[in-house]
């Protein structure tokens, strides 16, 4: 019997896989698996490959190419391999193990499909976009009458959850079906180097990937546990707007939310114990955003320590150590950072180490200090994003099995979905500086942007470059800086100079040119040059 994988053209639903499954069956082979969203059959046989594409055809559907599986060699098969999380990493992870050949068992938490779909990416997205929407009912551009608008936070979070839901199935559990991973649902422990236990029964394992996540951090202010708050999973599923709101923290997930409640009709508060917002940040985009937030009606206070936090009859009260009036609110949404999800794994049976903020400790090519065990995604000390938990998970997956590919985050962009959105890639000014690089920068506001000017919008784009003109850094505040930003790390990853922007081709009316004309401003005055010039 030999393992064939035939890439067939035509299957476009579960259907097709059952028409496909059952063509092949007929001729004796094995039917391993039918993945219509990959386009591929794999099967095992003693038949001709002819025999197969004819009984392909005579269905109505047409076999591109067989071959034999890679896999199947007198070579080690990759073998079996435990992830243990069903986040972004741990599916990415999932993937491409079934892509090199290996049989994956996947344990997932309490929460199928891991932070982002579940309570984090996608549901905060949901809610700032629905914000949006009556911010520009009630604050229309010119020659626009306001008009009514009200939020019914419960009517939102019923649309949320559908749409939830939905992608549950698509993006996860139809996706874990469609690539053959074994999917158990339980609370997991290691009980030795390598064995876990999942809700009673032990599971050996030759390699694992530990992908639990990372959920949110509550510093301990005197009281705040007995008078009740918010983190951001209570705050995407409230039911109701609070009349007054405080959010502290001013870093991503308390600035986003904290705008979005202020559009849903809430007077926020915003608190940051750091000298300015968004503090990892160059400077300057802290003041511009800074200003936004204040025109919007967002109180915002730098600098300040919280001392206490006390229930009073009309709500709540923050007490703060500098000479500042008490806070009265309705609710407190604590929006400090987060912590990894670490403690019931009991990592010590297993050889595994964490640091001392319980993040896993791993090298460049994502192994813990068990050689046998990899770590993936926001459980590691590694900046909390999606797209880079994905990354990690697919190489983890791939060292796992055998490969030495390092991981390197140093280019990848991130992005403050406020509005205007927040967006940076590459080296700030000071790191340049700390690393001793002789560098030029630029500083370019919104003004010479047509699109800008026809939607009356503002903002920044702040660059960094070497004395030889190499880009090093971009910083947006914009309009969809988060779609701008792309361009930006591929040209660091390609190594691009200010020139090559200078010289690129912008497309006219986009906030994208914006990069174009900010590059022109290392050796010239933008402000003077006619549209497109």
């Amino acid at each position: 019997m030999r393992r064939f994988r035939i890439k067939i053209q035509g299957m476009t639903c579960t259907y097709c896989e059952t028409t496909v499954a059952k063509a092949l069956g007929k001729t004796g082979a094995t039917v391993l698996r039918v993945s219509y969203r990959q386009g591929v059959a794999e099967v095992e046989t003693d038949k001709p490959p002819e025999v197969l594409k004819d009984a392909i055809r005579k269905v109505g559907y047409t076999p591109i190419a067989i071959e034999p599986d890679p896999t199947d060699s007198k070579e080690e098969k990759p073998g079996h391999l435990l992830v243990i999380g069903s986040g972004s990493a741990g599916f990415a992870a999932a993937i491409r193990a079934r892509e090199l050949g290996a049989e994956v068992t996947m344990i997932s938490g309490p929460r199928f499909g891991g932070t982002c779909v579940n309570i984090g990416c996608v549901p905060s997205k949901f809610l700032i976009h629905r914000a949006e929407i009556l911010h520009a009912c009630a604050q229309p551009p010119s020659g626009i009458a306001p008009c009514e608008h009200t939020a019914d936070l419960s009517a939102l979070q019923d649309a949320k959850d559908a749409l939830i839901q939905t992608l549950l199935k698509e993006k996860y559990q139809d996706v874990a079906d469609a690539w053959g991973m074994t999917v158990k649902q339980g609370i997991t422990r290691f009980i030795s180097p390598s064995e876990v236990e999942v809700d009673g029964t032990v599971l050996s394992f030759q390699k694992a990937i530990i992908a639990t996540g990372a959920r949110p951090w509550v510093p301990p202010i005197e009281g705040l546990n007995e008078v009740g708050y918010w983190t951001s999973t209570e705050a995407l599923e409230a039911r109701a707007v609070p009349r007054r709101l405080a959010v502290i923290g001013a870093n991503a997930v308390g600035l986003e939310l904290a705008q979005a409640f202020s559009r849903l009709g809430s007077h926020v508060t915003l608190i940051e114990a750091q000298p300015r917002i968004a503090p990892f940040e160059e400077e300057i985009v802290s003041e511009v955003l800074r200003e936004h937030l204040e025109k919007e009606g967002i109180r915002v206070l730098e600098n300040i320590r919280i001392r206490c936090v006390e229930k009073t009859s009309q709500g709540k009260r923050i007490l703060c150590q500098d000479a500042l009036e008490p806070i009265d609110v309705d609710e407190i949404l604590v929006a400090t950072g987060r912590k990894a999800n670490t403690e019931a794994l009991n990592l010590e049976a297993a050889g595994v180490e964490r640091d001392d903020r319980g993040f896993i400790r791993v090298n460049t090519q994502l192994q813990t200090t068990n050689p046998h065990i990899y770590a993936a995604g926001d459980v590691t000390p590694h900046p909390q994003l999606v797209y880079l938990a994905s990354r990690m998970g697919r190489i983890a997956a791939e060292n796992a099995l055998g490969g030495n590919k390092p991981f390197d985050p140093t280019t990848a962009p991130r992005v403050i979905f406020t509005d205007p959105q927040v967006a940076s890639v590459g080296l700030t000014e000071t790191q340049a500086k700390e690393q001793g690089i002789e560098i030029q920068t630029t500083v370019m506001d919104l003004s010479p942007v047509a699109r800008a000017r026809v939607e009356d919008r503002e903002g920044i784009v702040k660059m960094i470059a070497d004395s030889t003109g190499r880009l090093l850094g971009v910083h947006i505040v914009s309009p969809h800086a988060g779609e701008v930003i792309y361009a930006a790390h591929l040209a660091l990853l390609a190594g691009l100079t200010v020139q090559d922007f200078v010289e690129s081709y912008a497309p006219y009316l986009t906030y994208a040119e914006s990069l174009r004309l900010a590059a022109q401003t290392f050796a010239m005055d933008v402000h003077k040059l006619s549209c497109c010039a």
